[in-house]
């Protein structure tokens, strides 16, 4: 991930940043015990994952070089992704009235995955980095959605493959190095992305039968299948191109 490094320095420094991003997910890791009763390995798992992310901003992001308000929007979105993340594995401690909150957080998430775009395009702040932290982030949500629907018991393990495949791409682009090579923009690639959220979040709602749930995530599955079968094949096309480059 390569950072904006031409960036002007500013008054909020990269550290300043992630302390009230870490004020603000304690704050939400916090409010979610109170209401959810979890227990100790939800907070352990959610600073874990805090942890992660202040490393791969201190990584790949000068800290001198201001941090820019679109990665300030994501980071928000960050705080309320990994309480989602971390409470996922309880889903099944849940009552009607808890679905309905984390599903409404969810589409909170989802509704804000545009934001830091929008932002980042008005001020003219875009970055490698940015894309891939924004990028990063909507994989974790979709895996930590999954493993919500499978304590719930609405869905089998397959499910996961869902929040796995993005993983196993990364995992073979170490065996495969034209794997690794960037795709163009694409509104097929971010549609699909989009779909699996909003089946996900569906299917967690009380109201919706787990074979209906099951047969729509088995459509995004479909779809997501064949969006990576497209790439691929894009890649593999050009691969020689690449290794002469």
């Amino acid at each position: 991930m390569d950072s904006k490094g031409d960036s002007a320095s500013s008054g909020t420094t990269v550290l300043q940043d992630l302390a009230w991003g870490a004020i603000l997910t304690t704050g939400l890791v916090t409010v979610s015990v109170w209401l959810w009763s979890l227990p100790i390995s939800f907070l352990l798992v959610a600073g874990g994952l805090y942890a992660l992310v202040c490393w791969s901003v201190l990584r790949y992001w000068p800290i001198n070089v201001d941090f820019g308000p679109a990665n300030r929007a994501t980071l928000l979105r960050a705080s309320l992704v990994i309480t989602l993340i971390a409470s996922a594995p309880f889903a099944d401690r849940f009552g009607q009235g808890d679905l309905w909150l984390y599903g409404f957080l969810a589409l909170v998430s989802l509704i804000l995955d545009g934001v830091d775009g929008a932002i980042a395009r008005a001020t003219k702040s875009q970055s490698q980095f940015g894309a891939r932290f924004d990028m990063e982030l909507d994989a974790a949500f979709l895996l930590g959605l999954c493993v919500a629907l499978v304590a719930m018991d609405k869905t089998g393990l397959w499910v996961l493959t869902l929040g796995l495949m993005r993983y196993g791409f990364v995992a073979a682009g170490c065996q495969f190095s034209w794997l690794t090579r960037p795709l163009p923009d694409s509104f097929r690639r971010k549609t699909v992305c989009v779909w699996q959220i909003v089946t996900l979040m569906v299917a967690i709602l009380p109201p919706v039968p787990p074979a209906l749930g099951g047969l729509t995530l088995m459509t995004a599955l479909a779809l997501l299948a064949w969006s990576f079968w497209v790439d691929i094949c894009w890649l593999y096309q050009r691969r020689n191109a690449h290794e002469t480059a």
